[in-house]
């Protein structure tokens, strides 16, 4: 009898399916289990690769099942699709998973450790409670414009809108200051709460040495460097760093055909908070060199005199981008490119 080779798990909150395959493809096995029985089936099957959806809990089960010998596979569920034979139901789905993990070119999510998924969360964490502390006052400033009580934007202002609150000529009805005093004590509760996670994502940027490295380069800081400690997989696994660059989605969509290279606008396809806080620390550089001017003969003068600024910023970023992984591969801190040369 032959040897399941591969088998493709169905992940789920309690029922799940997995779906066993010999290395030809012949189905061994289709079976739905409890969340109490994956462990235990897998633990009697011999070792094999075990493919996975990469999902909020694929990471703990890959680490589960990683320990019991398998290889683990966890496959981006948008590669997954392509493979699901008409009706959607988990046996499809996971025999989709299976059928997906057997291609030799797929690609693949590395399983993140403890470490990382905890540095994700204190960062989504930061970022949420930023977005929230923004609804506050956005909507904090439209009440008073209804009132004829108008604030400028920007969380610096937070000041103008608590004077407004407390000048006892302020005209605003008593009920809209009562609620106006709930949405002030919030906005302060948060802006508390930020800067303890703040001062946490610094403490934690030091003790990692690759962070501590990252944020030698102009432009990253503490919340960057840790943002690609914690979602950027294994450097081994990009060849140069404009893989890296990609993968982040920072480099142009291709719609090339017949020999012919077209290049159309940046993708957008890969992980988009290291993307949005490179293009962010882009843009603080290109505001510098603006208004201080950049080096005499240097890349960013001569793209600043024939393009837009934001076009330069994500330009900058491609190249920051590539840069990082660099870093990160020979293990050394920034090295300025004028420098280097000279």
């Amino acid at each position: 009898m032959e040897m399941v080779a591969i088998i493709g798990v169905d992940l789920a909150k309690r029922s799940f399916q997995v779906h066993g395959a010999t290395a030809g493809g012949d189905v061994l096995f289709r079976n739905r289990l409890s969340r109490a029985q994956v462990v235990p089936f897998l633990a009697q099957q011999p070792n094999c690769t075990v493919a996975m959806e990469a999902c909020a809990t694929a990471h703990d089960w890959g680490r589960q099942i990683g320990a019991l010998g398998h290889e683990v596979k966890l496959i981006p569920p948008i590669y997954v699709k392509p493979f699901v034979k008409r009706h959607k139901n988990d046996a499809a789905d996971a025999e989709a998973i299976a059928e997906t993990a057997s291609r030799p070119t797929m690609r693949t999510v590395a399983v993140k450790t403890h470490e990382q998924q905890s540095r994700a969360v204190l960062f989504r964490t930061r970022d949420l409670l930023l977005r929230q502390r923004t609804q506050l006052i956005n909507a904090l400033r439209a009440h008073f414009a209804e009132f004829g009580r108008v604030a400028p934007k920007a969380t610096t202002n937070i000041k103008r809108l608590r004077e407004i609150l407390e000048d006892p000529k302020n005209g605003l009805p008593q009920m809209v200051t009562d609620i106006g005093s709930i949405y002030i004590g919030q906005i302060a509760t948060l802006t508390e709460q930020i800067g303890r996670l703040e001062k946490q994502v610094r403490i934690e940027a030091t003790r990692d040495d690759a962070a501590r490295r990252l944020q030698t380069m102009p432009g990253i800081g503490p919340i960057t460097a840790m943002a690609v400690s914690a979602f950027a997989p294994p450097k081994e696994i990009f060849r140069r760093g404009r893989d890296f660059a990609a993968w982040v989605g920072l480099v142009p969509k291709q719609r090339s055909t017949g020999g012919k290279q077209k290049l159309g606008r940046t993708s957008k396809m890969g992980q988009r908070d290291i993307r949005r806080l490179l293009v962010i620390g882009a843009m603080s550089l290109v505001k510098v060199a603006v208004h201080k001017g950049a080096r005499e003969g240097s890349w960013l003068q001569r793209m600043l005199a024939r393009k837009p600024r934001m076009v330069v910023a994500i330009a900058l970023a491609n190249k920051m981008a590539r840069r990082l992984w660099a870093m990160l591969v020979r293990n050394e801190d920034y090295r300025d490119p004028a420098i280097a040369a000279a």
